[in-house]
């Protein structure tokens, strides 16, 4: 019982920190996107959809196969994803329990079906995550490619269709990320088969990495004065976040 009371304590001390970091990212996206490197992604974003619209046919074939780069890359880690998924099925349909020597917390059945199960859904949820990427690329390598008579159309509709193409790409590599986050927080979840402590410790230590990987408040600051210089609007929360 006091090795399980490890497991209950520690154990959601992780999640919460999880938790805690994405909500606070949340918060930095939509406040102070240029600080984020999702932010600074999305505002080149629509730079690069306006810059390959301005003349298809010269930039077609650079946008299509940059956006099919970009659906490899979705269907690599969907593809990772299932097939994980498939081999956490076969162990846990198996039957055969075998609990790991030197875990200091929750070793019995039960716990062992639950943290196994917990990465089953992890993994599923970067599956999904990447299959609505891969959707919403293929969209996008479709729309990107206007025909000429685009070119006759007035201003105003123009700018509508570069912005529909620019949020459909955005929303690809939002869902993209996402599931790349839920690759990595498979990893306290792998580890947490090992125990608790060694869960807790790489939540603790994913969300230091996390930091680093998603903010880029130096970035943010150049590409900001970079765009003020060029006649460009500085980005705010309206070129980041998807309607």
């Amino acid at each position: 019982m006091q090795k399980q009371i490890v497991d209950f304590v520690l154990v959601p001390m992780g999640l919460l920190v999880m938790v805690a970091y994405h909500l606070w990212l949340l918060r930095q996206i939509d406040r102070r996107p240029a600080t984020t490197v999702f932010g600074i992604n999305a505002f080149n974003r629509r730079l690069w959809v306006r810059a390959m619209m301005e003349d298809t046919s010269k930039n077609g074939i650079l946008a299509v196969q940059t956006l099919r780069n970009n659906i490899m890359a979705s269907t690599v880690l969907a593809s990772t994803a299932i097939m994980l998924s498939s081999i956490i099925t076969v162990w846990m349909s198996g039957g055969a329990y075998r609990p790991v020597t030197m875990v200091y917390g929750d070793n019995s059945q039960l716990g062992l079906s639950i943290k196994t199960f917990s990465i089953l859904v992890c993994f599923l949820g970067a599956f999904l995550l990447n299959v609505q990427s891969i959707r919403y690329y293929s969209h996008a390598s479709m729309l990107i490619n206007v025909p000429n008579y685009m070119r006759e159309m007035g201003p105003t509709d123009l700018e509508s269709s570069a912005e529909y193409v620019w949020r459909t790409v955005n929303r690809g590599s939002y869902f993209w990320s996402l599931g790349l986050h839920a690759y990595y927080i498979s990893f306290p979840l792998f580890l947490w088969i090992f125990g608790p402590i060694p869960m807790f410790l790489a939540c603790v230590v994913l969300v230091f990495l996390l930091y680093f990987l998603d903010m880029a408040s130096d970035l943010g600051s150049v590409c900001s004065s970079n765009a003020q210089k060029e006649g460009h609007r500085e980005y705010s929360k309206a070129d980041v976040v998807v309607v």
